[in-house]
């Protein structure tokens, strides 16, 4: 089984993607999307952008390495009757069924920064993007002091080194890295551009539910639990993340929950 695939099958990732879907529509809305256009999804799990941007007309391609990301992706897709819209699954290191210059539009958000050989990641992106189409990826910046990264943080200090040869999908997050990367794939360094923006959590339950949400649903966070079990520390980590949760928490209704992160935006002109 490849370890990644098992990563994001071994929960259900859809409970947390729930609480994303507000600003997933709002950062597809900036992308300038355009009837007609073909638009490839990367890591779309069950349709946080690619849902939205079938709805603005593209024809979207999403993948994903977990199959029941792609089963609830093409349910939502049916659901919405965007026959504009489909699902597969794939593996960002290696599309292989998928044409070179075929996508107007690449798009991972917090998607292809988990697959591993990163290099081969942008390769492939670069491939399949056409020639004067556009790629936009949404990365968690390493040591950033808000949410995401924040869980990613704590997690690791509970789960057992990474096997030698781990490259950190956080790297993702470092300009210098992602410049290299598509260098190496063959793109000009000038046409390679970055801003800092922010991706809300925001859902109808309190802050304890969304820790929940993540325990039990979310790959890392439950790696990191069945090795604080095994520690006896798994009381540590619940209230390492408890107090993390709340402190981010920008709801003013303590039975809801509006907490940012910060990533880095990456724009590719290929």
């Amino acid at each position: 089984m490849n370890p990644n695939k098992a990563l994001w099958e071994k929960g259900d990732f859809t409970k947390i993607a729930e609480t994303m879907r507000e600003s997933g529509e709002a950062l597809v809305a900036q992308l300038g999307i355009t009837k007609g256009i073909n638009v490839l999804d990367l890591g779309c799990g069950d349709g946080t952008t690619a849902i939205p941007e079938a709805r603005l007309g593209a024809v979207v391609t999403g993948v994903d390495i977990a199959t029941n990301l792609v089963e609830a992706g093409n349910k939502r897709a049916a659901a919405e009757g965007l026959s504009n819209c489909s699902f597969q699954e794939g593996d960002a290191t290696d599309l292989n069924a998928l044409q070179d210059e075929s996508y107007d539009l690449v798009v991972s958000i917090f998607g292809a920064m988990f697959a591993p050989k990163p290099m081969d990641v942008a390769k492939e992106m670069v491939r399949v993007t056409k020639k004067g189409g556009r790629i936009i990826m949404g990365n968690w910046i390493p040591g950033d002091p808000t949410l995401v990264a924040q869980i990613l943080k704590i997690s690791s200090a509970y789960t057992p080194p990474p096997p030698e040869g781990f490259i950190s999908p956080m790297l993702w997050g470092v300009e210098s890295n992602v410049t290299e990367r598509f260098v190496n794939a063959g793109v000009p360094a000038e046409q390679i551009s970055f801003m800092r923006d922010s991706f809300s959590f925001i859902a109808p339950f309190p802050a304890a539910e969304l820790v929940s949400r993540f325990k039990n649903f979310y790959g890392p966070t439950m790696n990191a639990f069945e090795a604080a079990e095994k520690n006896g520390k798994a009381a540590d980590l619940q209230r390492e993340l408890e107090e993390l949760f709340n402190s981010q928490n920008k709801s003013n209704d303590s039975g809801s929950v509006s907490i940012p992160a910060t990533f880095l935006r990456v724009t590719v002109t290929r």
